[in-house]
């Protein structure tokens, strides 16, 4: 079998691992899915496709040869759509809340200086998804002008702050595998305290949250995914979602990961690419 990682970073260490797992059998390939100085056709260049292919990017380089290998008949994991719908925080959480999903209430502006009557304290996020973007606690008047100064065209989605431990509880599944740790929140990194507290493997992870986490693939379409819960009396809330997370230092996710690649690869042309509902549904009345 051939496997294609569409990645920038191939020694990234899950891609790494998964790849070594397959080596030996199988041949492993990767395409700087980042690059822009090419259309996707040229930077495929000639000869057959992989038999499957691991998407570890999201930048618009990255979807764009996603889909334009999808057009061709080759499987990707997890397909462009549901990627690139995971990107957009308005509709994460629209879908998500719709679907009975325990999601924190969203609203959505298109600048900071947009947002209807601020109830402090609230959480606010760059609308779109991505590397640097905006996450911040905002207490007061005062804070949301001085992030108004700063990003003055960004499109933001606001969240009531929800109190909890400081910790996240980060689920990660692969093909219906689920992995689990406690993180410190990105709005809460006290200097000094460690990046991940206490047990908190599969064995300690309730079964509610499991099945929570495998129905969010559902929902959105994904099969290697995260989703970031709050650990705190408010808990269960899901606090985000991403396609194809990082998933450092899991044991088993390597493996689950290469299992999920032969198993597309083997089933070729007949793998159903996942979408989120809303493009299935968008598809399905056209």
């Amino acid at each position: 079998m051939r496997i294609g990682l569409l990645t920038p970073d191939p020694g990234h260490p899950l891609l790494a691992a998964t790849a070594a797992l397959l080596a030996p059998d199988h041949r492993v390939e990767s395409l700087d899915a980042n690059r822009d100085d090419l259309p996707p056709a040229d930077l495929l260049g000639p000869g057959p496709l992989a038999d499957v292919y691991l998407l570890k990017a999201r930048t618009p380089q990255a979807l764009a040869l996603a889909r334009h290998l999808e057009e061709r008949g080759a499987p990707v994991v997890n397909s462009a759509a549901a990627t690139a719908f995971c990107q957009d925080r308005t509709a994460m959480a629209d879908l998500a809340l719709r679907s009975g999903l325990p999601f924190a209430a969203t609203r959505t502006a298109a600048a900071l200086t947009e947002l209807p009557d601020p109830d402090y304290p609230l959480v606010i996020k760059s609308r779109h998804s991505r590397r640097g973007d905006l996450v911040a606690l905002v207490d007061d008047a005062a804070r949301l002008r001085a992030l108004a100064e700063e990003w003055p065209d960004e499109p933001v989605v606001a969240q009531p702050y929800l109190a909890g431990t400081g910790w996240d509880q980060k689920l990660w599944v692969v093909d219906g595998q689920v992995f689990c740790a406690r993180r410190r929140s990105e709005l809460a990194e006290p200097a000094g305290e460690p990046a991940e507290g206490g047990a908190f493997g599969p064995r300690e992870l309730p079964a509610d949250r499991a099945g929570l986490a495998r129905r969010v693939g559902e929902v959105f379409g994904l099969d290697v995914y995260g989703v970031d819960l709050l650990d705190g009396p408010a808990e269960p809330d899901i606090v985000d979602i991403n396609a194809f997370p990082g998933i450092r230092g899991q044991a088993g996710a390597p493996e689950a990961l290469a299992a999920l690649a032969l198993r597309v690869a083997r089933q070729g042309g007949g793998h159903r690419v996942p979408a989120p509902r809303d493009a299935r549904r968008d598809t399905a009345g056209r």
